[in-house]
């Protein structure tokens, strides 16, 4: 899906670590795409860039300091934030994040940022353990509270020879992510539930029966569908997972636990899509104290939890339905059994491995309805959320 972003005015602001160099491959996407681009680089951002890169890049002055005389002459930073229809910092540093989330206007770029009436995006990029300490977390969270969207970041190998979370998306992705916010409102007005994630069922007080399933593609979908105009509320198993700006977000632990809040969801939504990955079983009973080793194997007795999605679609006020089905072989034949068995109106199938499927940040689906098919091929699971969120419009639009 290539991004649409023509006509739009985007303030880049590029801060300081290795991954500024990135930052011109994001000017060259953006133009790309059809945005006029106004380069702001941070004093650390300068150290590792020059300002005349992202000036030969998008055609305009860059912009470097609150006290440059010339423009300041005419309160150019007050135009700048006027001039900005979208507010993108990318890279984003772990810096940068803490002094926005604490308002800080110490510089031209966090002065734009407090100064504009423009969306204001972040791509972050640090060192894995800067990305996982408390703090940023924190910061994040906060701005997250105020409406600024988060793009990433990516897994993978660090400049720093590191490994983990913290590496900046690809320029591509980034661009992607903002166009999607600015993407027709194909849900403008509906009520949306969204599952997620795993479900626990406790044999004893310190251990449970549970499945791999991150979350990530159900948490992906309850953005996808907030930015597509919904009213969103998103229904979470036990997952390690930031909430999506503009989503009402209700934890819980147990399949049982997770019924009831989608039992008493359901009849005020009109869409309902169950991505969570809910246990089919659980102990009879739950052990009051830890089991101990007696040296002798352990038997469970296990019984049915209850069918969610077939409780939803008997009721006589139902949501467009949207199941998913997670399968190890036989991929169509089974999903298209549970459609129609299940009484769906959309399934989103995926074959799950050591290779595809829960714990990634990728996935492919493939689509089922009554009398149609498509697939989805590999991508990002907030691009197939954002092409999974289109379908279900255009599918709940035909049924109507």
């Amino acid at each position: 899906m290539s991004a649409n972003l023509s006509g739009v005015h985007v303030l880049l602001g590029v801060s300081g670590g290795i991954a500024a160099y990135k930052g011109a491959e994001t000017v060259r996407r953006l133009r790309d795409a059809g945005a006029e681009v106004h380069v702001v680089l941070t004093a650390n951002a300068a150290r590792f860039v020059t300002a005349l890169t992202f000036q030969a890049l998008s055609g305009n002055p860059v912009r470097t300091s609150l006290w440059d005389e010339s423009a300041e002459a005419a309160m150019g930073h007050i135009e700048l934030a006027r001039w900005a229809d979208e507010v993108l910092i990318a890279p984003a540093s772990a810096d940068v994040i803490a002094r926005l989330a604490h308002g800080h206007a110490d510089d031209l770029l966090t002065t734009l940022c407090l100064a504009t009436a423009a969306p204001v995006s972040l791509a972050p990029a640090m060192n894995q353990q800067m990305w996982a300490h408390a703090a940023t977390q924190a910061n994040l969270t906060v701005l997250r509270q105020r409406g600024v969207r988060v793009f990433g970041p990516a897994s993978g190998g660090q400049a720093c020879g590191e490994f983990g979370s913290g590496r900046l998306l690809e320029a591509g992705e980034i661009v992607g992510e903002l166009a999607a916010t600015r993407a027709p409102r194909v849900l403008d007005g509906l009520t949306v539930l969204v599952s997620a994630g795993p479900t626990y069922e406790d044999i004893d007080p310190v251990r449970f029966i549970g499945n791999r399933s991150s979350g990530r593609m159900g948490f992906a979908v309850a953005e996808a569908a907030a930015q597509a105009g919904a009213r969103v509320t998103l229904i979470a198993g036990p997952v390690a997972l930031a909430t999506p700006a503009g989503v009402a977000r209700l934890d819980v632990r147990s399949a049982r636990e997770m019924r009831e809040a989608v039992i008493a969801q359901a009849p005020r939504s009109d869409v309902f899509v169950s991505a969570a990955a809910v246990g089919d079983f659980r102990p009879q009973a739950i052990a009051p104290q830890k089991l101990k080793k007696t040296g002798e194997g352990l038997e469970l007795s296990l019984v049915q939890n209850p069918d969610i999605l077939a409780e939803v679609a008997a009721m006589a006020q139902r949501p467009f339905l949207v199941g998913f089905a997670a399968e190890t072989e036989n991929v169509e034949a089974y999903a298209r059994a549970k459609l129609e068995r299940k009484q769906l109106d959309l399934i989103a199938a995926n074959r799950v491995g050591a290779d595809c499927g829960f714990e990634r940040d990728d996935n492919a689906l493939l689509l089922l309805w009554s009398d149609g098919r498509e697939e989805l091929a590999r991508a990002d699971k907030r691009e197939l959320a954002r092409q999974l969120v289109a379908r279900i419009a255009t599918q709940r639009a035909a049924r109507r």
